[in-house]
């Protein structure tokens, strides 16, 4: 008798607002979006072995596997990394993955990835501690310190709705989106966080917060304390941006996409002003968006360098770009 063959499919996800916060324990507004990677397969006693359409070389490790982040080819170690972070209940796995997430657009494909590999060797866990183990998986096998946003997101996703994610607490409020607005991305320039400079971004909050505090819960005035320029802008976008997630989801919730899309344009100022992870071709794309009738705001969304900007419009908005709908988390599927 052949094995069962399986399919587990995990979304990909777009953040509304609060960029570059969640590595301090911040807000975000994220959404899981119907662009998705699916693993399809069978069991098997200790080995994984995959291919994926997108990539030309096979991943192929035994299990238990103990050093991830020497696995080649290396789009395998988020693979490695999942199963050396499940340890002993990882299960072995053959089969295929197939993506419609935009590889290098700042669409959580990797977490995507991970989370789908730790549902296809046999995680049992719950949404929150899957996202942490696909965040602990990222760091360890991959090299980038990521925070907890785009794991949580796509392990919890609500259809209609975004997700108001405290990092910090591990909580998580949906908020339903409207039934006439649009939420459309555009695809800027490929990205790659480990070349850019994300983990310069990371060191900055935390010389930040060695100075002032958890940058969570400090307010703009106590940033006064901060004498180094850099260090204090970067501090500056991160404790605004948490104040805008907030109101951002208020105004959700109100239906004032007007307000909220103002609120989106600041995020999109403070990005390139303050945190400098905006480029001319994302600015560029931003403000064309912006004079487009029925847009309500744009902004680059992601870790930035490259990958996307998210518009909010209206319905009768006619943007180029993906329509995205928000959906429900990664799960196994028939």
């Amino acid at each position: 008798m052949s094995e069962a063959l399986l399919s587990y499919r995990s979304p990909g996800r777009v953040n509304l607002i609060g960029d570059h916060t969640d590595y301090t324990g911040g807000l975000v507004l994220p959404m899981a979006i119907d662009r998705y990677t699916t693993i399809s397969g069978t069991r098997t006693p200790s080995k994984i072995r995959l291919h994926s359409q997108n990539e030309p070389e096979i991943v192929e490790f035994n299990l238990p596997i103990s050093a991830p982040e020497k696995v080649t080819p290396s789009w395998g170690r988020y693979v490695a990394g999942v199963a050396a972070e499940m340890q002993n209940r990882a299960q072995g796995f053959e089969g295929e993955i197939s993506c419609t997430i935009p590889i290098g657009a700042g669409l959580s494909s990797s977490a995507a990835l991970e989370v789908a590999t730790a549902l296809a060797l046999g995680d049992t866990s719950t949404p929150v501690e899957r996202a942490r183990l696909c965040q602990r998986a990222e760091v360890r096998g991959v090299g980038v310190p990521c925070g907890i946003m785009d794991q949580l997101t796509v392990a919890s996703g609500i259809r209609d709705h975004a997700l108001l994610i405290d990092c910090h607490e591990m909580t998580i409020s949906p908020v339903q989106l409207p039934n006439d607005v649009k939420v459309i991305v555009q695809f800027i320039a490929e990205r790659k966080l480990t070349s850019s400079g994300y983990a310069e971004r990371v060191a900055q909050c935390n010389a930040a917060e060695e100075i002032v505090g958890p940058l969570r819960v400090t307010n703009l005035s106590s940033l006064a304390n901060i004498t180094d320029k850099t260090i204090f802008r970067r501090a500056r976008h991160v404790v605004s941006e948490n104040q805008r997630v907030r109101d951002f989801a208020a105004m959700l919730r109100a239906g004032d996409l007007k307000s909220a899309g103002k609120l989106m344009i600041e995020s999109h100022n403070s990005l390139d002003h303050d945190f400098e992870t905006s480029t001319p071709q994302m600015n560029a794309a931003v403000a064309a968006a912006l004079s487009q009738p029925g847009v309500f705001g744009a902004r680059m969304t992601g870790g930035g360098f490259g990958g996307c900007i998210v518009i909010l419009a209206d319905a009768t908005a006619n943007l180029d770009g993906w329509q995205v709908r928000a959906v429900n988390a990664a799960s196994q599927i028939d």
